[in-house]
């Protein structure tokens, strides 16, 4: 159950943005958070019980899971140790329980952050704000933008900009090369890739890490028959190669 008080304008989401999993059993309340947080600019998907958030976790891969622990079906602990094996994505337990053995339990059972019941929504929202940057963080430094070519890539805002303007990008696009942008320079493996930018349920179809990475070298290759930043390690898995990695609060040049 969620309870949330205190209810004003809601933030802004980041640019492209992005997907929530609320696993909330009770419909009223789980009604209220997703309009709250579309009217904030994200997309919501809702999950009544614990079995449907490990398979929306596996099929449709959120950004972020806010996770009631008391549902009808599963034990939450448990379910919050599955979801952790699934997904790198931030996890924000929501809790009437307020010990600190009991946030102790979740933190260690793979929680990012734990939202003890009643909050406000202004809470939530900057919770939720502070789960999407640590996610952002480019190979666990303060770096949330990457520079290659004359391309930038901003994962705290996710955006990707080319000479100044702004390239559309899918969302599978956008979390295809932030895993690739999160691990500069550095191979990623191909299940890796499948996993955090489609979900668990995708390794073993690499062909559709070979169709995004072609959909990709033409919105930023010069010339895509020959890249130079979305290389091909063969038998391996892809890598980026970027030029700059920049904070937000320094100033960036695309080199």
């Amino acid at each position: 159950m969620l309870t949330l008080t205190g209810r004003g304008p809601p933030s802004p989401a980041p640019a492209e943005c992005a997907t929530i999993l609320a696993v909330e059993d009770d419909k009223q309340i789980a009604r209220m958070l997703e309009l709250t947080l579309e009217g904030a600019g994200y997309r919501v998907i809702d999950a009544p019980t614990g079995h449907h958030a490990v398979e929306e976790v596996r099929t449709r891969n959120p950004d972020l899971i806010l996770l009631d622990l008391g549902l009808p079906d599963v034990e939450g602990l448990s379910l919050l140790a599955d979801l952790r094996s699934l997904t790198p994505s931030p996890i924000i337990v929501v809790s009437a329980d307020h010990l600190e053995r009991d946030k102790i339990k979740a933190l260690d059972a793979g929680a990012n952050d734990y939202l003890t019941k009643p909050f406000s929504t202004p809470e939530l929202m900057a919770r939720i704000r502070a789960g999407l940057r640590s996610r952002a963080h480019v190979g666990g430094s303060d770096a949330t933008r990457v520079a290659f070519g004359d391309c930038i890539l901003d994962l705290d805002g996710r955006r990707l900009t080319r000479k100044e303007r702004r390239v559309h990008l899918s969302p599978t696009e956008f979390n295809l090369l932030a895993t690739l942008a999160r691990h500069a320079d550095q191979i990623v493996p191909t299940d890796t890739l499948l996993k955090e930018a489609w979900g668990a349920a995708y390794r073993n179809r690499e062909g559709y890490i070979r169709v995004y990475i072609h959909s990709l070298r033409q919105k930023i290759e010069t010339d895509p028959a020959h890249p130079k930043y979305l290389i091909n390690e063969t038998g391996f898995g892809y890598r980026l190669r970027a030029s700059t990695r920049t904070a937000p609060s320094r100033a960036h040049s695309a080199g």
